[in-house]
């Protein structure tokens, strides 16, 4: 059964149809851009009387809109019994503490065992209708292979409040990574690389990013065209002036962008396949036991740490942190040793 939405045109609307719509849908409606865009075409959308399928048709003020709105369809992604590490649930949200080793998204290359798919049995029918589908919201995602905090909406009016502070930058990311070296200010080669500068507290990584020529499977940083990219780092803990805990706060959230910029800066992270070549410790700059840790690390060395943002509808501040996983916490319990 499909439910209506009727609201008028306001004043000096724009000329286009989806652009009006967009601009004077009832915030309740929770009602994408997108979402409008489609169901123009699909001729769900009426005015004052008349079906447009045109989003260039044009509107005035005054202009009653009713927009027909059909019950979310099912997904076609299948719900797995996958055990979930839950940090806070709601009916607008969930926030999940994702293992290592998990993709987020079923892909062709992985079309089960995702974070999707243990969301679609754990939420069952409490997830609503996101993009005119009954499926978990995906606002941001992270490596499978990187460990911690992520944010499902669990609703169209919750992704779309989550999505606009990804979009805006305004959420807070806080990931914990161990990387080769000592990234310091007072490092002349790191601060003589391009997009490197210092800053009260740290260092201040600035560039673009985007695909890699030759490898679409990787990112790569550039100076013209490509995406913003901002990644904050401050050094946490040295290890015997070989490795270090950095903290790296995000004010841009790219794909790999953490671990192509520490790359860049030839702070490559510790177990990283695709961004940190060949990189080798050298014998006797921390213990044995520490050596052969950080030599069979298998995975990135990155967890997100901590997670923060403004609840999508009841708009209170929220904010999350979780432990570093067991692989991690053992291995600078060893360089610590």
């Amino acid at each position: 059964m499909s439910s209506f939405v009727t609201f008028i045109i306001g004043e000096n609307p724009p000329t286009r149809l989806d652009k009006a719509l967009a601009r004077d849908v009832p915030e309740a409606a929770a009602l994408s851009r997108t979402r409008l865009a489609r169901l123009i075409v699909e001729g769900a959308v009426s005015l004052g009387g008349s079906v447009m399928t045109d989003p260039k048709a044009r509107v005035a003020a005054g202009d009653e809109i009713v927009v027909t709105v059909p019950d979310p369809i099912a997904s076609h992604i299948g719900p797995e019994d996958i055990a979930l590490d839950i940090v806070h649930e709601d009916d607008a949200l969930i926030v999940v503490n994702k293992p290592a080793g998990m993709v987020v998204h079923p892909a062709p290359g992985t079309p089960s065992g995702t974070l999707v798919n243990a969301l679609m049995a754990h939420c069952g029918d409490a997830l609503s209708g996101v993009g005119g589908v009954a499926r978990p919201g995906i606002v941001h995602r992270i490596d499978k292979d990187t460990s911690g905090l992520l944010v499902v909406a669990k609703s169209d009016a919750a992704h779309q409040g989550l999505a606009a502070q990804f979009a805006a930058h305004t959420a807070a990311r806080r990931y914990l990574a161990l990387c080769y070296g000592i990234p310091d200010a007072g490092d002349p080669r790191l601060m003589g690389t391009r997009g490197v500068s210092a800053e009260t507290g740290g260092i201040r990584i600035t560039t673009a990013l985007t695909r890699h020529r030759t490898d679409r499977q990787r990112q790569a940083v550039v100076f013209q065209g490509g995406r913003h990219a901002i990644t904050h780092l401050r050094v946490l803990e040295r290890f015997g002036g070989a490795l270090a805990l950095v903290e790296c706060r995000l004010e841009t959230g790219r794909t790999h962008q953490i671990r192509v910029h520490m790359s860049h800066t030839g702070h490559a992270l510790v177990g990283d396949p695709v961004y940190g070549g060949r990189r080798k410790l050298a014998r006797g700059v921390v213990s044995e036991a520490a050596h052969a840790g950080v030599e069979g690390f298998a995975r990135q060395a990155l967890h997100a740490a901590t997670l923060g943002f403004v609840h999508p509808v009841s708009a209170a501040e929220m904010l999350f942190e979780v432990a570093m996983p067991a692989d991690m916490a053992d291995l600078l319990t060893q360089l610590r040793a």
